[in-house]
């Protein structure tokens, strides 16, 4: 998280130099529970040799965000030690994590991202953070147009709109932010976003 240089005044009267979080009316939701089906067993609680892949992104998260919550299974994830809200509409994909992580905010902004992308950095959030502010919600984009749906800031304001696209039948993250003030943020490459699907992909993070 970031902060800022303050003063603390300890019992005995001496003052000294301390840093103090900044409340940036931001909060990261972690997406977990997915069925990880080319790993072959839940990549969430994969131990990395540096902690659950989970924690590892939670803590990219909250280099830039007030709270860090994950999203998914609370009786599953909770010895993770990071506070668990449950999917509202489970089996649903995606999409109905996002539609939680907003409908539990109090936050104005939210940065809502794969448990499975433990090399994204805070240069790359804040510049999400940026462009978000320029309308409803901001994704990265690839140079050939893809975009990075599973890595995105959010305004509170989208939860309705995501909500009824839910209601509706959509899964598509891109297709239920279509009525949505969609801000996008070029990336330098795809390697930040890799995700670590498979047994492959983890001995190549792993092994650097």
């Amino acid at each position: 998280m970031l902060s800022v240089p303050g003063l603390n005044i300890q019992s005995n009267g001496t003052i000294r130099l301390v840093e103090i979080p900044m409340k940036l009316g931001r909060a990261g939701w972690v997406l977990v529970g997915g069925r990880s089906s080319r790993m072959g067993f839940d990549k969430a609680l994969l131990d990395t040799g540096e902690g659950a892949l989970a924690s590892i992104v939670a803590k990219l998260a909250a280099e830039v965000c007030d709270t860090v919550t994950l999203v998914g299974d609370p009786a599953k994830y909770a010895a993770l030690g990071i506070p668990v809200i449950p999917d509202n509409t489970a089996g649903r994909g995606p999409l109905g994590g996002i539609e939680a992580a907003l409908a539990a905010s109090d936050s104005e902004w939210n940065l809502v991202v794969a448990c499975d992308m433990p090399l994204l950095n805070v240069e790359t959030l804040e510049s999400l953070f940026d462009a978000a502010k320029e309308g409803d919600c901001a994704l990265p984009r690839h140079a050939d147009g893809n975009v990075e749906p599973l890595c995105a800031v959010y305004s509170r304001n989208c939860h309705g709109v995501v909500a009824a696209a839910l209601e509706a039948g959509v899964r598509r993250i891109t297709e239920a932010l279509q009525p949505l003030a969609v801000r996008y943020v070029q990336t330098g490459g795809r390697a930040a976003f890799a995700n670590l699907n498979t047994p492959e992909d983890v001995r190549k993070y792993t092994n650097g």
